[in-house]
């Protein structure tokens, strides 16, 4: 028996109290992903949700469950994103002032829209444990209740009613993959999932650079990271919940970690090929399958947790991804320091059929001689193969090449 026991009943009542705030998502196919697989591949499209992730059902629920005193002191929480506008959108729905701790470096939409959705913002610290800090301390001396992103049994009540979806709109499902942080979601997916269908696997899945679910479950407890740092900010974590810790140790059948060059290869394809947009940690599950596709018994579900991605973010990891599917190379060739050398070498690049993105002299470096220069190329590529042929190319012609 769990600590924290959570029925069936109380995710089809938190469904029922969902009725009319949470939006039932799409669940979309994909051809592209079902072929890579072998089976078929469904998209559970939770970034379609209101605020743009799954966050607005926990925090409806653990709002909605708060006493009428509660209530009149207010709610207090601390998020860089998704959490921050769930809380916001669904206070402002039951009529209860928020207050949200975002860290000074929280992207710009995401303050934004957190403030649009009814919440005082109020700036602190550096980073997410800052700000979580600082809301502590906050709720402490004023008496607003601190809503938790997902350790606490009302948040992931909430978040299972995303696993009651899934078995309604694919009842053939025998993989649901889920991306993990706290474990909020994987843990309330896995408790409404199991008891309807014991035979479909509920997999999680980390970014391996912020990964304190394998050890943790290794240990039989939650385990923190000393260092932690990803590109997917929303499952940025350094120690698993407590609530839904024991949950995923019980029912889900483990959690797989994935590269950060995976992480954003998923989320080049969400935009190229699935016409999503998706952030790096909704990006995880379908990180996992392109890095293991033979590994999972379909019809596979992939939760696509969340959409708010900053467009400076976007940017840099869409750069990554290009990079990391050999769609974007980057080195530095040296030259003679003499007229003619630099359209020389575009002339090598012209006959592979490279195209130049940008050019960047280096003049002065110790490392060069007097007669001497180096160029800083970003070049579009068509795949390894035509980034082996590039530098194969410029390594013939006689160039030193680094990257």
């Amino acid at each position: 028996m769990h600590s924290w026991p959570i029925t069936l009943d109380d995710v089809r009542g938190a469904q029922k109290m969902l009725v009319g705030v949470a939006r039932t998502t799409p669940m979309e196919g994909s051809r592209h992903l079902s072929a890579l697989v072998g089976a078929p591949v469904h998209l559970k499209c939770e970034n379609l949700q209101r605020t743009g992730s799954f966050k607005l059902r926990g925090a409806y629920v653990r709002i909605a469950g708060l006493s009428p005193v509660q209530r009149a002191s207010g709610v207090v929480a601390a998020s860089a994103g998704n959490h921050a506008q769930g809380v916001a959108l669904a206070a402002a729905l039951l009529g209860v002032r928020s207050t949200v701790f975002m860290p000074l470096a929280a992207p710009l939409p995401k303050i934004a829209a957190t403030r649009e959705y009814g919440a005082e913002v109020r700036l602190h610290g550096t980073t997410v444990d800052e700000a979580l800090r600082a809301a502590q301390r906050y709720a402490e001396a004023s008496g607003a209740v601190f809503i938790h992103p997902f350790d606490h049994r009302d948040i992931v009540i909430g978040q299972a009613t995303v696993g009651l979806e899934i078995l309604e709109q694919c009842p053939e499902v025998r993989t649901v993959l889920v991306g993990v942080g706290g474990g909020g979601l994987l843990a309330g997916i896995a408790a409404a999932v199991k008891p309807l269908r014991p035979d479909v696997r509920v997999i999680g899945v980390q970014a391996a650079a912020a990964a304190a679910y394998p050890p943790s479950l290794a240990a039989g407890h939650p385990v923190s990271l000393e260092r932690f740092a990803t590109m997917a900010d929303g499952i940025m974590v350094g120690r698993p919940g407590d609530v839904p810790f024991e949950i995923v140790n019980t029912l889900a059948d483990g959690v797989r970690t994935v590269s950060e060059d995976s992480l954003s290869r998923a989320l080049l394809l969400g935009l190229e090929r699935l016409k999503l947009v998706v952030e790096p940690a909704g990006a995880a599950p379908v990180a996992a399958l392109l890095e293991q596709p033979d590994s999972f018994e379909g019809p596979v579900v992939a939760v696509l947790s969340g959409g708010n991605i900053d467009p400076q973010l976007m940017q840099r990891v869409l750069r990554h991804g290009l990079a990391a599917a050999g769609r974007y190379l980057s080195l530095r060739v040296r030259l003679a320091d003499r007229p003619g050398a630099l359209a020389g070498l575009l002339g090598v690049l012209t006959r592979v059929d490279a195209n130049v993105l940008d050019v960047a002299h280096v003049r002065v470096d110790p490392r060069l001689g007097l007669t001497e220069v180096e160029v800083d190329l970003h070049l579009e590529t068509k795949g390894p193969e035509h980034c082996a042929a590039v530098l194969g190319e410029l390594r013939d012609a006689g160039y030193v090449v680094s990257s």
